[in-house]
């Protein structure tokens, strides 16, 4: 996610630990956040794999959020208007249909996320002539793979 962000033109900041307190360590954690100057979005992302409860989840989620709003603009981007609005995801395994919103941020299934950014990185190309960069491994990796595991491409007599 955080490759997709960058590669799409973001400043990406990972795992930043905000809100230092006064005996030690920090109020918690922002897992991707990431600002496009071109399109002035600001955005936080926030995955998880977990399997607790909706409950236990609108918990964790609204802790990280509510950090994301209090800290992402004086502490990670301080550049901006302090009342600057921004996207919040929780991007989870699962379906979006009986909860589109956990903890104040939107719901964004993974598969949902992957169409997305497969869909970009189809329309990039071929690996052959529009390569993504090697600083973007993950991203490079699933261009080679869209390209050619593509059914067509996928017969016995090379293997």
């Amino acid at each position: 996610m955080a490759e997709w962000l960058e590669y799409k033109g973001y400043f990406v900041r990972r795992n930043v630990k905000v809100g230092k307190l006064p005996h030690g360590g920090f109020q918690g954690e922002l897992d991707i956040v990431g600002y496009h100057p071109l399109n002035n979005h600001l955005i936080q992302i926030e995955p998880s794999i977990d399997a607790h409860t909706w409950e236990k989840r609108e918990q964790r989620f609204r802790k990280k959020f509510e950090a994301g709003r209090k800290y992402i603009i004086p502490e990670i981007f301080p550049w901006l208007p302090h009342n600057k609005t921004f996207e919040q995801w929780a991007v989870l395994w699962g379906s979006d249909k009986n909860h589109s919103v956990v903890g104040s941020g939107k719901v964004v299934p993974i598969w949902k996320l992957y169409k997305l950014i497969a869909k970009d990185i189809i329309a990039i190309g071929s690996p052959v002539g529009s390569a993504i960069p090697e600083q973007f491994p993950l991203l490079r990796t699933m261009q080679y793979t869209l390209y050619w595991a593509a059914p067509e491409k996928l017969e016995d007599e090379d293997a």
